[in-house]
């Protein structure tokens, strides 16, 4: 079971959501809407994407991550780069 199956509509509808305003994107740039305009809407897209990714990453370092460290060892270690590096790549982004 996933961290996040409990959450599983939510991540889905907000999802959903976010490749709406994907598509009004398009749609902006086919209809030589201003430049602004468009860069606001790429905007809200990537903050919703922020927002998604940050709910994942809670929900990971809950479940998956927290179920590792309790059976230590390798698996444990490895969950814990392996959310680590998540994180780096979230901030870098």
């Amino acid at each position: 079971m996933v961290g996040y199956s409990g959450s599983k509509r939510d991540h889905a509808t907000r999802l959903r959501r976010i490749e709406g305003q994907v598509r009004g994107l398009q749609r902006m740039v086919e209809d030589d809407k201003y430049c602004i305009d468009i860069l606001t809407q790429v905007s809200a897209v990537t903050s919703g994407l922020k927002s998604f990714s940050l709910s994942l990453l809670e929900e990971h370092l809950a479940h998956c991550v927290a179920e590792a460290t309790q059976m230590g060892g390798p698996e444990a270690e490895a969950k814990v780069k392996e959310a680590s590096d998540a994180i780096a790549r979230l901030v870098r982004s």
